[in-house]
């Protein structure tokens, strides 16, 4: 029998050869767990191995005292065997998260043992003694194995509760390595007693074992599937141990029985694991408490900052707001022309530069200072000091901002607009102090004044007020004279749109026409006025008034695709010729996108009206776009007009230059604004051929304005404008004196579109229209 259990044994070898070999092939936390795993086997193996073939060659003189050496020999180095084992099957990846959880499966299992162990001396001590005479008390030896045996039960139960998925394997493998410690306290016991039969059965035990635990590490060779902390995992089996062994010291104690030093160390076991396992459990929480703060405080800060600048956001920067202390200012910032950075340049070089703004203001902080970014492109600080500091600073901060920006190979070139408060609500105070920089030309700092707030409320009331102005009768027109010059007679009228509003009185068209177009209401206004303004030409035109009439034209009236035709419907409705009506667009629109503006002024052109170009010679036009843009009059600004004596003479220079210059384009000149006798003299001798402005009359309904041209008609019908003619590039020139001032003449050449090439001069039947900016004059 001990031969045939030596036999047992050494199938077992093949198994631990496989355990060494796969750790060997494996790297981290697995080899460490596979390497034990064999370390282990081959340890219980040999001393199994050993005591067997000490029991063959010492069987003739086997005595008691030397069996129970030998057994207790064998069992201390399977002992040391299946410890080593245990350790290798929690350190098995899945197993736990790590030392500290395995450490809690092992206290876990000393718990579920002691109470098996409790349980076990209670079945096998006085009076109860299952097992009789056969109960193993003469033999210490296998106390220890046992103690292992229910060690392995109870880290079998653990980890089949906690081990991650696939949990089975980790369990195979635990109750593999039970198998071996049950087959050392057989082998001890068969030694201890001489029993062939245990000793039989420890070889065939072993070797399932260690085959058991070889065949789970081989299906184990997988990733691992971490489901949750191990703490989301009940823990009520804990609670069936102790009833256990409450249960068998009351069975123990009814039936008369005392409890001697193998229960007391069972209790205490129980007692001490119990003591150690809560006071993991207490440090696990103090931990996870500990890490649950620093979360909370970390999203806690990521909920108030940037995540592309690391500044403040607008949730960081209402906290510092709240909670600053004494006297503060707050700097407004917006970046002037940001979004042709993403247009151009793509959001990759934008947040590029976003991130560098906000390095800039970072540098820039003084102590106690907080940067902001409130979104997009827009910033703010907060600052301790008074609102002249705050001025200083902001002007520091405008230059800091204006510096080149250095991004992906090239030089970006923004400005910035900036807005200052100091008291009040110092967030809505700055973000309106911004709001007037911007409106105000960009790239400068505004002061917060008490008066916009006002501004702000009535702009407020005139946007909802306007919406409901036309349905309610409150606007209406009046038409200003054109005028022929020399003669002074009417030739034309521009229509001027006003408000009326009952509560509000006359609102100025420089206050409410800036709110239509803010508020998307000047496409509607603006079909209202061409309306009325060509049924009231029609009006005119039947009852024998030969004039024309000029429309302003908003530059997001042009840009809508279905103008041209919207413009055509009209005429038509009203039996209005084309060439009577004139569509003014102002100079501010050339600065837009000029091939969009050309294509929409040419599908204008198309229907017959003419076009006018407004305030020349304040904006933006250049030599250029005046021989590229489809236009048809040229009205120079009330400003060059108005121009003070220059120090040749009386003349405003720069009106002749652009009459000279406009009538060798082949357009018809209009000087507007013109307030007294000596600016129409500086108009008549520049050669223009129309005028408007106050000294020929401010605007009038249409019943006082179609007075006067009953008044004025003549006895024929008027001549209709002359189109546009580009001069002939072969035609000869011819010379001329021209008077500039007082004593002042020059010789200058003329082409035959000249003016002045004829010397006769008729009155020419044209007219324009003022820009928004102009409505205010008449």
């Amino acid at each position: 029998m001990d031969l045939a259990g030596l036999v047992g044994l050494l199938v077992a070898v093949p198994a631990v050869a496989y355990l060494a070999r796969s750790g060997r092939r494996h790297t981290g936390a697995a080899r460490r767990a596979h390497l034990l795993l064999a370390a282990g086997g081959a340890l219980v193996t040999a001393a199994a191995l050993a005591g067997l073939v000490t029991v063959l060659i010492t069987s003739h003189h086997h005595s008691p005292g030397h069996a129970r050496a030998l057994a207790t020999a064998v069992a201390t180095g399977t002992t040391i065997g299946v410890v080593i084992l245990l350790a290798g099957a929690v350190a098995l990846p899945g197993a736990a998260r790590g030392p500290a959880a395995a450490l809690r499966h092992v206290l876990d299992g000393l718990v579920i043992a002691a109470a098996i162990w409790f349980v076990g001396w209670v079945l096998l001590s006085r009076p109860t003694r299952i097992l009789g005479d056969a109960t193993p008390y003469r033999c210490p030896a296998i106390i220890v194995p046992a103690v292992l045996v229910a060690l392995s039960l109870g880290l079998t139960a653990v980890l089949a509760l906690h081990a991650h998925r696939p949990r089975r394997h980790t369990v195979r493998v635990s109750a593999g390595v039970g198998l071996v410690a049950l087959a050392a306290n057989v082998l001890a016991t068969g030694i201890c007693r001489g029993d062939d039969g245990f000793t039989l059965a420890s070889g065939l035990l072993l070797t399932a074992g260690l085959t058991v635990v070889a065949w789970a590490v081989r299906a184990a060779d997988r990733p691992v599937e971490v489901t949750g902390d191990v703490l989301e995992r009940g823990g009520a089996y804990a609670v069936f141990p102790m009833l256990a062994l409450l249960g068998a010291l009351g069975y123990h104690l009814a039936r008369g029985g005392t409890l001697d030093a193998a229960g007391y160390f069972g209790a205490a076991v129980v007692g001490l694991a119990l003591v150690a396992r809560q006071y993991l459990a207490l440090d696990d929480v103090r931990r996870y408490t500990l890490r649950l703060r620093q979360s909370e405080a970390h999203f806690r800060e990521l909920a108030h900052t940037d995540p592309l600048t690391g500044l403040a956001n607008r949730r960081g920067l209402q906290r510092a707001l709240r909670s600053c202390p004494g006297e503060a200012a707050l700097i407004g910032i917006d970046m002037d022309g940001f979004k042709t950075v993403n247009d151009m340049r793509g959001h990759d070089v934008g947040d590029a530069v976003l991130a560098e703004v906000g390095a800039r203001l970072r540098r820039n902080l003084l102590a106690g200072d907080v940067a902001a970014r409130l979104g997009g492109d827009e910033f703010a600080v907060l600052m301790r000091g008074d609102a002249d500091e705050a001025v200083l600073a902001a002007h520091r901060l405008l230059a800091v901002l204006g510096e080149p920006y250095d991004v992906d190979g090239g030089s970006i070139f923004l400005s910035a607009s900036l807005g200052v408060a100091a008291t009040g609500e110092l967030l809505h105070d700055a973000d309106l102090a911004l709001r007037y920089a911007k409106q105000r030309g960009k790239n400068r700092v505004e002061r917060y004044q008490p008066k916009y707030d006002e501004v702000l409320r009535r702009r407020g009331t005139l946007t909802g007020e306007l919406r409901h102005a036309i349905d309610r009768g409150q606007l209406s027109l009046v038409f200003q004279p054109v005028v022929a010059l020399p003669s002074m007679r009417p030739v034309g009228a521009e229509a001027l749109l006003r408000w009326t509003h009952p509560e509000l009185g006359r609102v100025p068209p420089v206050e409410f026409i800036p709110v239509a177009e803010e508020s998307g209401l000047i496409n509607r206004i603006g079909a209202w006025v061409l309306e009325q303004a060509c049924k009231q030409l029609a009006e005119w035109r039947a009852k024998g008034h030969d004039v024309w009439l000029s429309v302003n034209l908003s530059p997001k009236e042009l840009h809508n695709s279905d103008y041209a035709a919207q413009v055509a419907d009209v005429l038509a409705e009203y039996g209005v010729p084309p060439q009577r009506l004139v569509l003014e667009v102002t100079e501010h629109a050339v600065a837009t996108d000029m091939e969009e503006l050309v294509r929409r002024l040419a599908e204008l052109r198309k229907t017959g009206v003419r076009i006018a170009l407004d305030d020349f010679g304040a904006g933006y036009s250049s030599l250029g776009q005046l021989r590229t843009l489809p236009v048809d009059i040229l009205k120079i600004d009330h400003a060059l007009v108005a121009e003070p004596e220059s120090r040749t003479g009386t003349a405003a220079p720069l009106v002749d230059v652009v009459v000279r210059l406009g009538h060798r384009l082949g357009l018809e000149v209009l000087a507007e604004g013109i307030g007294t006798k000596d600016q129409r003299k500086i108009v008549e001798e520049a050669g223009c051929r129309l005028g408007q402005g106050s000294l020929f009359g401010w605007g009038v309904p249409a019943e006082h304005f179609e007075s006067r041209l009953r008044t004025l008609r003549p006895a024929g019908p008027r001549p209709l404008p002359a189109p546009r003619v580009n001069p002939p590039s072969d035609a000869p020139a011819r010379s001329q004196v021209v008077r500039l001032g007082p004593g002042m003449r020059q010789v200058r050449a003329l082409l035959p579109s000249d003016p002045d090439f004829v010397t006769t001069r008729g009155d020419q039947n044209v007219g324009s229209v003022d820009s928004g900016r102009e409505m205010g004059q008449g």
